[in-house]
């Protein structure tokens, strides 16, 4: 859940700092009050053990071991190599914010190219962006906790309206081991042809921008998949040296054997088995809605009890 405190610092004042100090959620304090504990636990219990229990000559030699400890430990530049951790993950954790698959600017597009005030041209507009929703949801359910809560299986999937039973079948059928995310935009790719040979697109100048759209939300989905398998290197002290060449055959090198099998499977079933297969038109589960929202599970019931971000400044009286 994400912690939005930028109302709180629009204007410098006095003790505004402090205040987002003791900040509780999102805070270090909650993240790491166990693990404090248990280090000031174990420090006392050390720090007993040498005033009380250990002799004179005992206490000697576990000051000769503080001291060697404290030699060696001063060679390690922790400092360096936690500064760089740091940046490695604030730049990768907002990166990912910038892969989310947000439908923004394919809708605009869809709104400008797929033309028709029938029931027909909406069926074609609201299937278009049902298959990248479906897209993005099949990709968010692979990476967030919150979301595989929220969707569990695909039948929450179809039960939420976003994948019709016929759909569930073809989806099914595809005999692929690995994650179908993709499948959704294969989709909406042959309807968009079909919508061209219909004349719903008018060109192929606004084809051809629908798709270049697509790709860009495509390209989105795959980033956040290869974000959730590539994890920073364990051994990041030796980072730089692993990622000199991020091809050979190290714990943390690049899978490219099982990038080869992937992408040689998936193009094969996306040009051949799925060219021109499309389930039937039919009406979305909110089709008469005015307001459309996806079902929640008994897990995650209590976020729609949570209001929508509408702007820092929105919460000033």
């Amino acid at each position: 859940m994400t912690v939005t405190y930028t109302a709180r610092v629009a204007n410098a004042r006095f003790g505004g700092f402090s205040q987002l100090l003791l900040l509780w959620r999102g805070s270090i304090y909650k993240l790491l009050w166990r693990e404090l504990l248990c280090f000031l636990g174990l420090y006392m219990a050390l720090s007993a053990a040498y005033r009380f229990l250990l002799a004179e000559e005992q206490k000697r030699y576990f000051e000769k071991l503080v001291m060697y400890c404290d030699q060696y430990a001063s060679l390690i530049p922790v400092s360096f190599v936690l500064g760089f951790y740091v940046t490695l993950v604030v730049h990768r954790w907002w990166n990912q914010y910038l892969c989310m698959p947000l439908p923004d600017a394919l809708m605009c597009v869809v709104v400008g190219t797929v033309h028709g005030r029938d029931d027909r041209g909406r069926l074609y507009r609201r299937t278009l962006m049902r298959y990248a929703g479906l897209s993005a949801v099949l990709i968010l359910r692979s990476v967030s906790t919150a979301v595989f809560k929220r969707f569990p299986t695909i039948d929450h999937v179809v039960e939420a309206g976003f994948m019709t039973r016929e759909e569930r079948k073809k989806f099914e059928n595809l005999n692929s081991s690995y994650n179908k995310y993709w499948v959704p935009c294969v989709w909406f790719s042959n309807l968009a042809a079909q919508a061209r040979r219909e004349g719903r697109i008018r060109d192929n100048s606004a084809l051809k921008l629908l798709l270049e759209e697509l790709n860009a939300f495509r390209s989105k989905c795959g980033m956040l998949f290869h974000y959730d398998w590539i994890s920073i290197p364990l051994v990041y002290t030796q980072v730089a040296e692993q990622l000199i060449n991020p091809f050979g055959e190290d714990d943390d090198d690049f899978e490219t054997n099982f990038l080869i099998d992937r992408n040689f499977q998936v193009s094969m079933l996306a040009v051949d088995e799925m060219y021109d297969d499309l389930a039937m038109l039919e009406k979305d589960l909110y089709w008469d809605a005015a307001e459309a929202r996806a079902p929640y599970t008994a897990a995650t019931a209590f976020l729609r009890q949570q209001p929508s971000l509408q702007g820092s400044t929105f919460d000033i009286a």
